[in-house]
């Protein structure tokens, strides 16, 4: 009993300089992956107890959350088929006011509400009010861009509410959609919108949270986190495969906060247990770390 008492005090005591380090620093977390629709409370709390933990030691968490698997669902009981254009899923009108719905007015609202309901202070923002957008420019195989519909790049961040939060101690909570050019709503990459945030509020880290350990030199192989990813690898893993898909906007995000001032970004998998506490506050860290 006593050794157990002892082992917990010398937790604090390893968390204790990176306390004192990152005080009153901003952190970006993007909070999304399947524990997000876990059945299980405990394991959709688990991530809002960290959050809550990092206000609790004067650090201003930020949170760009995701929503995918929700917006699969909705489409689907909607009776909306999805349409791809080589391989790219088409994001009509019709799509993306079911997006908005589904991750300004549902989503937000739960992850604010789970926060406050463990102790902390959350305040939620729809993605337009602080991301605005250009149409996505893909292009095709001869050249010409893909219409993918109402999909955005994001191209500013509005840090003015967000900083007023950060002042008083809230936690903004932002949905991953923007508005564009032509003032319509567009659904956005919550990993690159996270990331944006993370520049424009001279973050000093930057959190993604999926449902994989960190970047495997293996797809099949979840022991095979790369735990450091230096910059100039990148290219050669991208040209080798193992940086492929939905990893690729991770990447490129991360290289981007990185070489804009960002200090350390982290991909960390949101099914372990408090996974943010563990790479932020621990000697060893969990997942892949992006680094210069």
């Amino acid at each position: 009993m006593m050794q157990d008492l002892i082992a917990k005090a010398a937790t604090l005591l390893e968390a204790l300089p990176y306390i004192q380090r990152f005080s009153g620093a901003t952190f970006v977390v993007k909070y999304g992956g399947s524990f997000m629709d876990s059945p299980d409370p405990a394991v959709r709390q688990s991530v809002a107890r960290d959050i809550v933990f990092l206000e609790a030691v004067e650090i201003n968490p930020v949170v760009v959350h995701g929503g995918g698997k929700a917006i699969n669902r909705a489409m689907e009981a909607a009776g909306i088929q999805p349409r791809f254009v080589q391989g790219l899923r088409v994001t009509d009108e019709e799509v993306v006011s079911l997006v908005d719905e589904v991750l300004s007015r549902q989503i937000n609202p739960e992850v604010v509400a789970t926060i406050n309901d463990l102790g902390g202070v959350a305040k939620g923002f729809t993605g337009p009010d602080i991301f605005t957008c250009r149409r996505s420019r893909i292009p095709g195989p001869d050249g010409q861009p893909l219409d993918i519909g109402f999909v955005g790049e994001v191209t500013a961040v509005n840090t003015a509410p967000l900083l007023e939060c950060i002042r008083d101690g809230i936690t903004p909570v932002i949905s991953p959609t923007a508005r564009g050019e032509d003032g319509r709503i567009y659904n956005c990459n919550a990993d690159v919108a996270a990331a944006h945030a993370a520049i424009a509020l001279k973050a000093r880290r930057l959190v993604f949270m999926s449902d994989v350990p960190g970047l495997l030199e293996n797809p099949n192989r979840p022991d095979s986190v790369i735990s450091q990813l230096k910059v100039g690898r990148a290219h050669d893993l991208k040209k080798a495969g193992i940086i492929d898909k939905g990893m690729i906007p991770k990447v490129d995000s991360a290289i981007a906060a990185i070489e804009s001032g960002v200090e350390k970004v982290s991909f960390v998998d949101g099914r372990v247990p408090h996974a943010v506490l563990l790479e932020i506050f621990t000697d060893e860290g969990v997942g892949t770390e992006v680094v210069i």
